[in-house]
């Protein structure tokens, strides 16, 4: 576990760790990867466990978050509370990144007209 430090240093933590496991997650459940690795890898995941794993935004945080919750506590009790808070962090990232989807009513060729 890190030291406890100054408030301003655990926010500093807790936002880089935030980031982080955004930018993590995002790679695993959305991208191809450098080299197309983590499409390999999502391809070889198949069906199973691991592949649904790899398809769930929400599922894939809280697993990230974890070791990066190592780094942001100073206790094992702070370690319950950031685990969770930074998977929260990297989920509400990706709600306000990612476009709204549009559901439109009616007959789809109308609405070309």
């Amino acid at each position: 576990m890190v030291e406890t430090a100054g408030s301003g240093e655990f926010v500093i933590r807790f936002v880089v760790c935030a980031l982080a496991a955004w930018r993590l997650t995002h790679l695993v459940v959305a991208e191809d990867g450098p080299g197309d690795l983590i499409a390999r890898l999502r391809r070889r995941a198949g069906a199973g466990f691991w592949g649904r794993l790899m398809d769930c935004f929400y599922c894939t945080s809280a697993w990230i978050a974890a070791p990066l919750a190592l780094a942001v506590a100073g206790s094992y009790g702070e370690l319950l509370l950031v685990w969770p808070a930074l998977s929260g962090a990297a989920c509400l990232l990706e709600r306000v990144t990612t476009p709204p989807v549009v559901v439109q009513r009616g007959d789809p060729e109308s609405a070309r007209d």
